[in-house]
């Protein structure tokens, strides 16, 4: 059984110009009430976004909606269960802990024209609001030359783009659920103050990487925490990647700077470990940068969509 990209969200592609995020939580006062609003979505979400896509064509606009565990297992509790869905547990490292926040339902929503996020999330919210409460909005963008707003290119370790589906797509591993991702959405706030008072040479250290260039330091010019370092996943002596889509975000007037991470993974098992080595090792970069969210999602393939719709057994 092969990929099928065209049954795929929009989970290893760019991660846009303008872009929104939210997590929310279902409020859990009627059950039936609950699945039926999700039903609806699953139904509408694909055609809201085919709409606007013929309305806009230039403005790539691209989707992806998914479930936590705590959702899959309160929507569908007679359902089989993709793999590795499992509720994030917060890690805890000698200076540091990659905080858990429980959350229901998460978007990501992004496009070349800002209008066109907007008007995806407004149609949604129309048909979900009585339901949901939102625990998190935040709105994105994308800085020069792709740059996260600490000053360095942000996804410089994701696979090619030929190669990304492999490590962002679910297969033949779990049938039930191919083409489906999962996806590690986690919040940070930067400490742009201390941040910006390190010489470029010492921020270069603490990332592994030459600011203006791109260009990977040599092992011994890196600190012995770089976040290129502390950040893989070399399981089995290989190294495992994920995609990438982080996202700067920030209110200038009220000096908040920040990333919103959000790593799609074929495997959910290689996000786990890559988080466990960045905060078990004190990755350099999180004495600038504090996690104030953490929440794993299954990212349905629009096949396990329309099963959700019409109501089916999975």
């Amino acid at each position: 059984m092969a990929i099928d990209l065209k049954d795929v969200q929009a989970v290893y592609k760019d991660a846009g110009s303008n872009i929104i995020f939210s997590t929310m939580d279902m409020k859990r006062q009627d059950h039936d009430a609950d699945l039926e609003m999700i039903q609806d979505l699953a139904e509408h979400l694909p055609a809201f976004e085919n709409s606007l896509n013929i309305r806009y064509p230039d403005a790539g606009l691209a989707v992806a909606f998914g479930l936590s565990r705590k959702a899959w297992d309160y929507l569908f509790p007679n359902a089989k269960r993709p793999k590795e869905l499992e509720e994030f547990e917060p890690v805890v490292g000698p200076k540091y802990t990659a905080p858990a926040t429980p959350a229901d339902l998460f978007f990501h929503v992004r496009a070349k024209d800002s209008a066109v996020p907007f008007e995806l999330m407004t149609m949604v919210m129309e048909r979900i609001q009585d339901n949901v409460t939102v625990l998190d909005e935040t709105h994105g963008f994308r800085y020069f030359e792709g740059r996260a707003i600490i000053g360095f290119v942000d996804g410089t370790e994701n696979p090619s783009a030929l190669d990304t589906p492999d490590y962002a797509v679910i297969g033949d591993e779990d049938p039930d659920f191919i083409n489906g991702s999962y996806a590690f959405a986690q919040k940070y706030a930067h400490d742009m103050e201390a941040w910006n008072k390190l010489k470029t040479e010492q921020q270069e250290q603490a990332i592994g990487r030459k600011k203006f260039n791109d260009v990977e330091l040599e092992d011994e010019q890196k600190a012995p925490n770089a976040h290129n370092i502390a950040s893989q996943d070399n399981e089995g002596g290989v190294e495992h990647k994920i995609v990438r889509m982080n996202v700067p975000f920030s209110n200038p007037t009220e000096g908040v700077n920040g990333t919103y991470f959000i790593g799609y993974a074929r495997h959910w098992t290689v996000t786990k470990r890559m988080l466990t080595n960045m905060f078990t090792k004190s990755d350099r970069l999180l004495d600038f940068s504090t996690p104030e969210t953490g929440e794993v999602f299954f990212i349905p393939s629009f096949t396990v969509l329309g099963k959700i719709a019409d109501g089916e057994d999975f």
